[in-house]
C-alpha cells in the first residue's frame, strides 16, 4: 500500500485517458479517479431503470397523498401537484445528464458535481455537502411506513415502541443485504421493484373498476365535482405539498450515483435513458393511483388518513376480504424494497474526498466487494434518529428535515452548471453533447428556490403537518458545517502553522482515496522533522 502525491502519475494518466475518450474533461481536484472500479461494473440499463424505480416506488405514493390533500385543500390542486413534480424532476434530470457527461467515471452524482463546480474556497462546499449528507443519510422514512403498515396488516395497535422496533428490524435486514453482496442486492432490487410495479398497476386497475361502477362504491365521481373547491393559496401549504410530491419522486437520479459501475459503452447515455424511462412510467402510475384514491375514498377521510391512505383505499374497496389484507402486504414490501444501493455510493465518494474520519475504512470495498463502511454509517444514523425522535411526528419531520438542506445544494448544483460551462469554455473544451437547455436549468433552479422561501410563511390553521420548524433545523445544520469548516481549515492551520494538503492513497483492494494532511511551514517543520501528519484519523 503506497501513498503518493495528489498529482500521482497514474492518476494523471487516467485523467488523460478520460480526456481522450470524452474530449471533454476538466477537473478541479477532489477524489481521485479510479481506473478500475473496485466495486466492479455490474450495472446495466435494466439495473439502472430498476434502481430508479426502486427508489421512487417507495413509501411516498402510499403515504403522502393524504398529507398533500390536507395541505392544498382541493382534489384539483392535488392532481396539479402530481403533474408539476415530474416536470421539476425532468429539469433536474437534464442538469444531471450534462454533469455526468463531464465526469463519466465518477459515481456519487451530486457529491462530484458540487466538488467540481465550486473548487474555491477549497474544501468549503465539499465539507458542507459531506457533513450534511452524513448527518441526514438515514433511511428512516420507508422503515417507519413499513412498520405502520405491517402492524396494521396484523391488526396490532400502533404504539411508538412497536413502530420503532419493527422499523429498526426491517432497516437492519435491508442494510445487511446491501453490505454483503452488490450482485444479490441488485437482484433483490429487480425482484422487489417488479412487485412494486405490479402492485401499482393492480391499484390503478382497481381504480378503473371503481370508476366503471363495478364495485360497491356508490358514487365514485363525488370527489371530482367542483375539483378546486376548498383550494388554498397559502404559500407555506403549497410548498409543503410540493415537498411531499418531490419526496415521492425522490430517486429519479439514483442511477447517476452508480454511473462508475455501468459497463455499457456509453454510461451517460445508459443512465440518462434509464432515468427518462423510469420517470415517465412513475409519473403515469402516480397520477392514476391518485385518481383511484379520490374515486374510492371520501375527501375528508383522505385528508385525515395520515400515512395510511393506501390501506384505507383497499379496506373501502375490498373490505376485510383476502385482497384487503394481501395488498397492504405488497405496500409494506414496497417500502422494504427501497434498498440504499445508490446512497451508499454517494457516501463512499464523500469518504474518497478525504472528508470523513478513517477514509480507508469508508472507501474500502473489503471484505465483500461492497461499500461496507458507508452501509454501517447509514444504519447507525438511521437507528439514532428513529430512537431519538417522537414516533408520532417522526415521518413528517424526517421527510421535511432531509429535504430542506438538499434544496440549498440543488440551487448550488443548478448555478454550478453555468459556472462549469464558463470554465470549460475558457479551457477550450467543447460543449457537452448532453447540454441542458436553459429552460430546464431554470425549471430546476426556480422550483428549489420556491421550496426554500415559501415554508417561512406561516401555515393556515389545521394545515401544518409537524410541530417542528424543520427550516430552522436544516439551516442550523448548514451553519454548523460553515463553523466546522472555518475552525478546521482556517483557524487551526493558522494557529498550528501548517497548510492542509491532499494526498492520494491506494488501498489493498485497488481503491483510491484522498487523504487530507498537515504540511507544516518551514519554522514549524523544523520542530516536527518536516513530516506530514494526517489531518483527521485515518487508521
Amino acid at each position: 500500500m503506497t501513498i503518493d502525491n495528489v498529482l500521482d502519475s497514474e492518476v494523471l494518466a487516467q485523467s488523460g485517458e478520460d480526456a481522450q475518450d470524452e474530449g471533454n474533461t476538466l477537473s478541479a481536484g477532489g477524489a481521485p479517479i479510479e481506473r478500475n472500479n473496485p466495486l466492479g461494473h455490474k450495472v446495466t440499463l435494466l439495473s439502472s431503470v430498476m434502481l430508479n424505480l426502486g427508489r421512487m416506488l417507495g413509501a411516498g405514493i402510499y403515504s403522502v397523498p393524504g398529507v398533500i390533500l390536507n395541505s392544498v385543500g382541493s382534489v384539483g390542486l392535488l392532481f396539479v401537484f402530481w403533474l408539476l413534480a415530474p416536470l421539476f424532476a425532468f429539469g433536474g434530470l437534464m442538469v444531471y445528464s450534462e454533469y455526468a457527461s463531464m465526469f463519466p467515471k465518477r459515481s456519487g452524482a451530486e457529491v462530484v458535481y458540487l466538488e467540481q463546480a465550486y473548487p474555491r474556497p477549497k474544501f468549503l462546499v465539499p465539507i458542507m455537502f459531506a457533513v450534511t449528507s452524513v448527518l441526514l443519510s438515514f433511511s428512516a422514512t420507508n422503515s417507519i411506513i413499513f412498520a405502520q403498515y405491517a402492524l396494521t396488516i396484523f391488526d396490532v395497535p400502533i404504539t411508538p415502541e412497536r413502530q420503532t422496533i419493527v422499523a429498526l428490524a426491517v432497516c437492519a435486514a435491508g442494510m445487511a443485504l446491501v453490505a454483503l453482496s452488490t450482485k444479490w442486492s441488485l437482484r433483490a432490487v429487480n425482484i422487489l421493484t417488479g412487485l412494486k410495479v405490479l402492485s401499482l398497476v393492480f391499484l390503478v386497475f382497481t381504480g378503473a373498476l371503481v370508476l366503471g361502477g363495478f364495485t360497491h362504491i356508490s358514487d365514485p365521481y363525488a370527489n371530482f365535482r367542483s375539483p378546486f373547491s376548498g383550494s388554498t393559496t397559502n404559500p407555506n401549504s403549497l410548498a409543503t405539498a410540493l415537498v411531499k410530491t418531490n419526496f415521492a419522486f425522490a430517486g429519479w437520479n439514483n442511477a447517476f450515483n452508480v454511473i462508475g459501475e455501468v459497463h455499457t459503452r456509453d454510461p451517460v447515455r445508459t443512465v440518462r435513458k434509464a432515468s427518462l424511462l423510469s420517470l415517465l412510467l412513475v409519473a403515469c402510475l402516480f397520477f392514476f393511483v391518485n385518481v383511484a384514491y379520490v374515486a374510492a375514498v371520501p375527501k375528508d377521510e383522505i385528508k385525515n388518513s395520515g400515512q395510511l391512505i393506501a390501506a384505507l383505499f383497499f379496506q373501502r374497496v375490498y373490505g376485510e376480504s383476502f385482497a384487503g389484507k394481501t395488498l397492504p402486504i405488497m405496500v409494506a414490501l414496497s417500502c422494504f424494497g427501497n434498498l440504499a444501493v445508490g446512497q451508499t455510493r454517494a457516501l463512499r465518494e464523500i469518504a474518497r474526498q478525504g472528508l470523513l474520519p478513517y477514509p480507508r475504512f469508508f472507501a474500502s470495498t473489503k471484505p465483500f466487494g461492497t461499500p461496507l463502511g458507508p452501509v454501517c454509517l447509514k444504519y447507525f444514523l438511521t437507528v439514532f434518529v428513529m430512537v431519538a425522535l417522537p414516533a408520532r411526528d417522526a415521518f413528517n419531520f424526517l421527510l421535511d428535515l432531509a429535504s430542506y438542506p438538499n434544496l440549498v445544494f440543488h440551487v448550488a448544483t443548478a448555478i454550478g452548471l453555468w459556472l462549469l460551462r464558463k470554465r470549460r469554455a475558457l479551457a477550450g473544451l467543447a460543449p457537452s453533447k448532453y447540454r441542458a437547455r436553459h429552460i430546464y436549468v431554470y425549471l430546476y433552479l426556480l422550483s428549489s428556490i420556491f421550496l426554500l422561501i415559501m415554508p417561512w410563511i406561516p401555515p393556515e390553521p389545521g394545515h401544518g403537518d409537524v410541530s417542528f420548524c424543520y427550516c430552522v433545523v436544516g439551516l442550523g445544520v448548514l451553519a454548523m458545517c460553515g463553523v466546522y469548516y472555518w475552525l478546521w481549515i482556517i483557524v487551526l492551520p493558522w494557529l498550528g502553522g501548517y497548510t492542509v494538503v491532499e494526498e492520494v492513497e491506494r488501498l489493498e483492494d485497488g481503491a483510491l482515496t484522498a487523504r487530507l494532511t498537515r504540511k507544516y511551514h518551514p519554522s514549524a517543520a523544523d520542530t516536527d522533522n518536516g513530516e506530514r501528519q494526517p489531518l483527521i484519523a485515518s487508521t
